[in-house]
């Protein structure tokens, strides 16, 4: 069921493509290794690839919503399963997991088309 209005989503997206890239500081994971630049990088590319999606908040408009509810997808897959995949799940696993999760609901969640208004 897709109940989130894709203007919501774009806000959404720079929220959280800024909290996934603090994540790190704000809940106490930093140590320098990858538990800590995965989720830079997938913040900072999921901030990327908003400015060039084609909705309200985009800037370049180049990306279709159905194909950045699909990075978004891919994104949030790998954050979940970085852990175990790069081999610090035994340092930290949870906030990946978590916010990967979020990703692919909030993906799976989102109308890939804005309404219509009558």
């Amino acid at each position: 069921m897709r109940f989130i209005p894709v203007g919501v989503h774009a806000v959404l997206d720079y929220l959280s493509g800024l909290f996934v890239i603090a994540s790190p500081w704000l809940l106490g994971f930093a140590a320098g290794g990858p538990e800590t630049q995965i989720p830079v990088v997938v913040g900072s590319a999921t901030i990327i690839y908003s400015l060039f999606t084609d909705y309200r908040l985009g800037v370049l408009k180049t990306l279709t919503v159905p194909f950045h509810l699909i990075l978004d997808a891919v994104s949030g897959t790998f954050l979940a399963v970085s852990p175990w995949l790069l081999g610090f799940a035994e340092e930290i696993w949870w906030p990946h997991l978590l916010l990967g999760l979020i990703y692919v609901i909030v993906a799976g969640s989102t109308e890939p088309y804005p309404r219509r208004r009558s």
